[in-house]
């Protein structure tokens, strides 16, 4: 086997006369690395969108919520008591939704107003560490203060200490009419979420419950499980509990966003690899020009007493070595942009003087990336399987060589 790998592995360097064939070679090296690279920072990529979407949705968002199918809940203490004597549940919160206007000057948008309790809704959800002025604890009963999000903030063009104007649809007698209060700016919250940060306004529940009429109804509770991968069955529990009560967790609540990243995520797998795939099979042309070129040599070595196992093995030798050299070429840039994604990103935004990533698109202004060692390798095994498989035909093809009728003409 040594000369056969010597033979193979000199087939693959460069001499003048041979220097178009071991050219191709580098090719095919280099288009290998490339669909490598390029399939681990895309992995890594959607990896980073499905955890970032997952984490700073959880800031605002509770593992499982339960609603009353009628809107409201008008016993939540006991609906929270029995939700915290299910194994996993560890905090539950009431609230209060409704929606309104709000306006500063001539500017209004609306919004998504939640009434909370600060002092349990922190044990639910983890916003302290989103609120970039004021406080949640600034949220008191009676002054109909208001924490609003980032964009929603930015837009009305208000800070902490500001008033802003809610307008509040309000239903008497069988009519709609607006209800106005006003409402001070006592925080500014910033998730990272588009949805969240342009549109959240958060209150006191007991605030909010005065300005909708509910008396001690709430909305619903909100709870925080110790594993918040659990919360499809911890609700599916919940559920067969309270017939009468809506339950439903953070996974179905947000199923689109995650289906499409899944989705997007498998299609981006499929396309690159079929790159791969020909980027491998390049390995194919180069082996197919190294035969017709070296059938000389490969008719010396047979009435030399090589066998044509050993011709096989040598060009299965030069194939997998452009293989193993790309694939792992590609593998280091690709752990490189992976873990340097959002510092690349940025250099070509810099550079081109646009930005990559509209918050207001995908939800995220930045590029996220998480490298997993199980994508690099799997993309590595799959390269080098693909790399083999392309060398099969050309090194059997050289095992089929004559060598009377070659050297017939030499």
């Amino acid at each position: 086997m040594m000369y056969e790998l010597y033979v193979g592995l000199r087939y693959t360097r460069t001499r003048r006369r041979d220097n178009f064939v071991s050219t191709i070679s580098i090719i095919s090296m280099v288009g290998i690395a490339l669909s490598v690279a390029a399939l681990i920072v895309v992995l890594s990529v959607v990896n980073g969108f499905q955890r970032e979407f997952r984490e700073r949705i959880l800031a605002a968002a509770a593992h499982v919520q339960i609603s009353g199918f009628d809107g409201w809940i008008a016993d939540w203490p006991a609906v929270a008591a029995h939700a915290l004597t299910v194994p996993g549940v560890t905090a539950a919160a009431p609230y209060v939704d409704a929606e309104g206007m709000l306006s500063s000057g001539a500017v209004s948008r609306g919004a998504l107003l939640r009434g909370i309790r600060p002092e349990l809704d922190r044990e639910v959800v983890d916003l302290d560490h989103h609120i970039t002025r004021g406080r949640l604890d600034d949220l008191t009963p009676g002054r109909y203060g208001a924490v609003l999000g980032s964009d929603l903030a930015g837009t009305l063009g208000v800070t902490v200490g500001d008033r802003v104007t809610l307008v509040a649809p309000q239903a008497e007698g069988g009519e709609v009419s607006p209800r106005l209060r006003d409402l001070e700016v006592v925080g500014i919250v910033s998730v990272g979420l588009y949805e969240f940060d342009s549109t959240l306004a958060l209150m006191n529940m007991e605030d909010l419950a005065a300005l909708e009429n509910l008396g001690s109804r709430v909305t619903g509770v909100r709870l925080r499980l110790a594993d918040p991968f659990m919360a499809r069955a911890v609700a599916r529990q919940l559920a067969s509990d309270m017939p009468d009560a809506l339950v439903t967790d953070w996974t179905r609540s947000h199923v689109n966003l995650f289906q499409a990243v899944q989705t997007s995520r498998t299609m981006l797998v499929i396309i690159l690899a079929l790159i791969v795939c020909v980027a491998a099979f390049n390995i194919v042309a180069t082996l197919v020009m190294a035969v017709i070129d070296k059938e000389a040599d490969i008719a010396i070595l047979r009435t030399l007493g090589a066998t044509p196992g050993a011709i096989l093995r040598i060009f299965v030798v030069q194939g997998a070595l452009i293989g193993i050299i790309g694939t792992a070429a590609g593998v280091a840039l690709g752990v490189v942009l992976a873990l340097n994604a959002q510092a690349v990103v940025s250099g070509i935004e810099a550079l081109f003087g646009f930005h990559f990533l509209s918050p207001q698109v995908y939800q995220i202004g930045e590029l996220p990336s998480e490298l997993r060692g199980g994508d690099v390798g799997v993309t590595a095994l799959v390269a080098l399987v693909l790399s083999f498989a392309a060398a099969a035909y050309p090194s059997w093809r050289a095992t089929r060589v004559r060598p009377a009728h070659v050297l017939r003409y030499e």
